[in-house]
């Protein structure tokens, strides 16, 4: 078990499970998220970024198993990040034990680093809602609502609140504010695209980025993405399990030989999936590679 516990929120790892819980003064689009248990093969990498007051803990998913991450096309602040801790600089140690334990988890379990077909995160929580500049958007997994407030434009506010199912939207789209151009949370209906502006499009949010909460609008958008047709399809599609190959154990490498030592890592791996090594052997065996690399 590695474990690392900073004000800004907790991670552990099982062998199996990242799981991150949020500190008490995280980034509201953290703290709405709430608990996040990230399977191993969700990941295709994690980090430890140094710097003068300590770090930053990142880990790395496999693109497109988290809908979050998708519905935020990379443009996620840091503090906002779900999978990015910032380390004190006296827990530095304890960061980079934890990179350790993942990376060689990834390697024993031969994880690939490419993309997912489906979502391996089950996403926000429903109901879900997030702020904007000019309203309020929910989702409750059947009908969006779009709630307008006195900053919006008469356009929007004349029909009151915007509502529509889900079977009438085609996509959607989060782009928060950057530098002086407003951002939006955007849904087009499968009608075609509103070729209105967004602050009047009673389809859509302005996102000003005079606040936090603004982000919270991603998550509205990530709980949608991953129920609009396509992606539910892949998201229910049954992962095929992988192949297992039975085989004799192999002979000890030289500890010199790296190549060798990686190699005997996965084989070890592979003969415990199989059955030909109980937990305790597997345990044994990896321990006596991991001190020879």
């Amino acid at each position: 078990m590695a474990e690392i516990i900073q004000r800004d929120g907790t991670w552990t790892f099982d062998g199996d499970t990242v799981r991150i819980v949020p500190g008490g003064k995280a980034h509201p689009v953290r703290q709405e998220l709430g608990e996040i248990a990230v399977p191993l093969e969700a990941v295709a990498g994690v980090s430890f970024e140094p710097d003068r007051k300590g770090g930053r803990l990142r880990l790395r998913l496999r693109g497109g198993a988290c809908p979050v991450l998708r519905a935020a096309d990379g443009r996620l602040k840091d503090g906002a990040d779900p999978y990015a801790l910032s380390v004190e600089k006296d827990r530095t140690g304890v960061a980079e034990y934890f990179v350790d334990e993942v990376r060689n988890a990834l390697l024993i379990e031969q994880v690939p680093d490419t993309p997912v077909d489906r979502f391996l995160l089950p996403g926000p929580t429903l109901p879900v809602s997030g702020g904007g500049g000019d309203g309020t958007a929910s989702f409750d997994g059947e009908t969006v609502r779009l709630t307008w407030n006195w900053k919006a434009e008469e356009s929007k506010t004349a029909g009151g609140p915007s509502a529509f199912p889900l079977s009438r939207m085609a996509s959607v789209r989060w782009l928060p504010a950057i530098g002086l151009e407003n951002g939006y949370l955007r849904f087009e209906p499968v009608e075609g695209p509103v070729s209105a502006p967004p602050k009047y499009d009673t389809y859509a949010l302005v996102l000003w980025g005079m606040s936090k909460k603004e982000y919270t609008s991603v998550l509205v958008a990530a709980a949608v993405l991953m129920r609009l047709p396509g992606a539910r399809a892949a998201l229910d599609a049954p992962q095929a399990p992988p192949a297992l190959t039975k085989a004799a154990e192999p002979a000890a490498a030289p500890a010199g030989d790296h190549d060798a030592l990686l190699r005997r890592l996965r084989e070890l791996g592979e003969l415990h999936k199989a059955g030909v090594l109980t937990d305790e052997e597997f345990s044994t065996a990896k321990q006596a590679v991991l001190r020879s690399m």
